[in-house]
């Protein structure tokens, strides 16, 4: 499991998780379009917002390896602003290669864009 050193392991001052330290023993963890509804909590918005952020400072457009970022924290951004980048994709692979849709990322999180988000001034 690759490591991404370097990328932001939460968002500061919460139990927000954007990283995990170890790969699991049974398999990594299984990628799904989680449904994100209108009345969600500012804090999860929040989260999800500092989290594409840090992907763009990271990444930007270019693909990404799985690697150590949180299943749960990349299956709600997944299939809209996180979207996969070869074909066939394994959903269940620490080694699947990822892509952010920066349009449709931009058009959810625009924060994540302007230099207003958590990581300004500071590199995720």
């Amino acid at each position: 499991m690759l490591k991404h050193k370097g990328f932001p392991s939460r968002l500061p001052s919460t139990d927000f998780q954007f990283t995990i330290r170890r790969a699991n023993k049974d398999g990594a963890t299984k990628l799904i379009a989680r449904e994100r509804y209108a009345d969600r909590r500012p804090a999860d918005r929040r989260a999800d917002a500092a989290f594409v952020e840090a992907l763009w400072l990271c990444f930007g457009d270019e693909p990404f390896e799985r690697g150590n970022l949180d299943a749960g924290r990349l299956s709600w951004l997944f299939g809209r602003e996180v979207i996969p980048a070869e074909d066939p994709f394994d959903p269940e692979s620490y080694e699947a290669l990822l892509r952010l849709d920066v349009a449709r990322a931009r058009a959810s999180f625009p924060e994540a864009f302007d230099g207003s988000g958590i990581w300004e001034d500071r590199s995720a």
